[in-house]
């Protein structure tokens, strides 16, 4: 973009005025005062009418991929073998899914393990979060896929959560599925017209209402 220039006023005989420029920054800055205002206004309006979620979805690897010779595959079998059968859900590098876990994951939600980046994925479980957020430690160690150079110690920027397995679905739910019944319910009306599955598909942390969430478990009963 071309630099801004200073606009000079003629006064008709060739000599250039001299705008008065303090009148005009003031009028200038007014204006962006009124609009930082507004701004920060809707801002607020926004925060206040956020919804507040209790069910989620996570996405994660359960077939084996190598980052900076580093495993980072982990399905819901990996899970169920841990101690307590619980970990941590560290390497979520997403402004958004990371403001979800730390500001609106609470103990006791529920969340689908969804398999992701796999032959066919889909949703193969539940589980539950046990452990609000706290700084996620991947973030400084250089060794690890999930090192952002950017992070400090005394300014972290990334958090996780920890999760406990609670069991499998009666039968693995596949995305091809969800997506038929999503096409569906936005034609027709559904619960699943807006589910973050599709419409904020590239989020590893999504939100689901209650609706969605009980309608996609009652799918596992369905043969």
């Amino acid at each position: 973009m071309a630099p801004k220039r200073k606009r000079q006023l003629d006064n008709g005989s060739g000599d250039a005025v001299v705008p008065n420029t303090k009148r005009q920054k003031k009028s200038t800055q007014t204006d962006k005062e009124k609009k930082v205002t507004a701004a920060k206004r809707d801002l607020n309006k926004t925060e206040k009418n956020t919804i507040q979620y209790c069910h989620w979805l996570m996405k994660s690897e359960p077939d084996s991929r190598y980052e900076n010779g580093v495993d980072v595959k982990f399905g819901i079998e990996d899970l169920k073998n841990c101690p307590n059968q619980t970990d941590c859900w560290d390497g979520v590098r997403n402004y958004q899914a990371r403001n979800f876990m730390r500001d609106q994951m609470k103990i006791g939600h529920d969340v689908f393990f969804y398999h992701s980046n796999c032959k066919e994925p889909g949703i193969a479980g539940i589980c539950k979060i046990v452990k609000e957020s706290y700084v996620d430690h991947t973030q400084f160690d250089r060794k690890d896929p999930h090192y952002d150079r950017s992070a400090k110690p005394d300014n972290p920027r990334w958090f996780m959560v920890d999760v406990q397995y609670v069991r499998m679905l009666k039968r693995f739910i596949p995305l091809s599925e969800l997506k038929q019944y999503h096409l569906r319910h936005k034609t027709e009306g559904g619960p699943l017209k807006g589910v973050a599955l599709f419409t904020r598909a590239r989020l590893s942390v999504q939100p689901l209402t209650q609706e969605e969430w009980d309608f996609i478990l009652s799918l596992e009963n369905e043969k």
